[in-house]
């Protein structure tokens, strides 16, 4: 009888020793993710998560707020999970990316697809971000002339090419002074087209076609590409030459693309997600540049275009869509 008491005491002791610790694991917090818009490239983002072991409503949960690229609902959208507290938020593209910063600048922050984070504001440099804010950049260098030499490739006396830029995407200054500079060396006319609001569309189209351009360039701006649809449609009716940075894009019927591929740069995004709950902050984690580059093109709609794709640029596409 006084062994099984002494044992009963020594189970209950270690069990007091543990139980505390048992329930301090379980009192934990799972890690709350922010994240401003729900399209469905943010799929390559989860992706990446579960590749490190983080499935949503699991180990995570993720905030979504969609605020479809406008200025105002961004601001309302990062204020509101700033103040959820949440452990990091993600954001995609200039615009939501300076909200956030906005709205903390404590709250980790990981940007996708920046075309010029230094330029913008956002870290110190590639290297040393030096804040609250990392992620991985587009860095649009050299990319103006791809585009140029590529529509010149496709479009048979291609002179006049518009480019529809957003004042609100603090990258797109770069873009505009790389377009200024390369398209005199390149014997085209630049038109620039402001697009920053959905209300803004129909008119600002109807004036850039009165300046009868031969092509339009579409950049990687979030807000553009949440109003793609809109206008793949309308560069069709009025036949008009349009690539995009997107391949996206072509898939849902435009007629060429080229630059980084934004499903790795989202999946890699995670990566430093991972990090950051690991305990890194975002002032320690360089910022990364594009590894995938991609060239798709749309012979479908080259071909309602009565444009021949040249053998050259079918066999260096990553991807043709017949």
């Amino acid at each position: 009888m006084t062994m099984r008491r002494r044992e009963f005491l020594t189970l209950l002791g270690g069990a007091a020793a543990v139980w505390p610790l048992a329930a301090r694991a379980q009192q934990r917090p799972t890690p709350r993710i922010g994240v401003i818009d729900q399209s469905p490239i943010w799929d390559h983002f989860r992706q990446g998560l579960n590749e490190f072991g983080y499935v949503d409503g699991r180990d995570i949960i993720i905030e979504y707020r969609s605020a479809q690229g406008q200025p105002d609902q961004l601001a309302a959208a990062a204020s509101e999970l700033a103040g959820l507290s949440v452990d990091v938020i993600v954001t995609s593209g200039s615009a939501a990316t300076h909200a956030v910063q906005q709205a903390t600048r404590t709250i980790p922050i990981v940007m996708i697809a920046i075309g010029d984070p230094v330029r913008a504001g956002f870290v110190r440099s590639l290297a040393r971000p030096g804040g609250n804010i990392t992620g991985n950049t587009i860095l649009g260098t050299e990319m103006a002339a791809k585009l140029v030499q590529l529509l010149k490739e496709l479009v048979p006396g291609v002179s006049r090419v518009a480019f529809l830029w957003n004042p609100n995407n603090g990258s797109h200054l770069a873009y505009l002074e790389e377009w200024r500079a390369v398209a005199p060396k390149l014997g085209v006319e630049p038109l620039l087209v402001e697009l920053s609001h959905s209300d803004q569309l129909e008119t600002a189209f109807a004036a850039m076609m009165r300046e009868r351009p031969d092509a339009l360039s579409v950049t990687a701006d979030p807000f553009h590409l949440s109003q793609i649809g809109w206008i793949v449609d309308f560069v069709a009716k009025n036949r008009l030459p349009a690539i995009y940075v997107v391949k996206e894009n072509v898939v849902a019927g435009g007629l060429m693309s080229y630059g980084p591929s934004l499903a790795d740069l989202f999946r890699r995004a995670a990566g430093y997600v991972h990090k950051i709950l690991q305990g890194t902050q975002p002032a320690d984690l360089p910022v990364e540049q594009p590894v995938i580059f991609e060239l798709a093109v749309n012979v479908k709609t080259a071909n309602a275009l009565s444009l021949t794709v040249p053998p050259t640029l079918l066999a260096t596409a990553d991807e043709v869509i017949e």
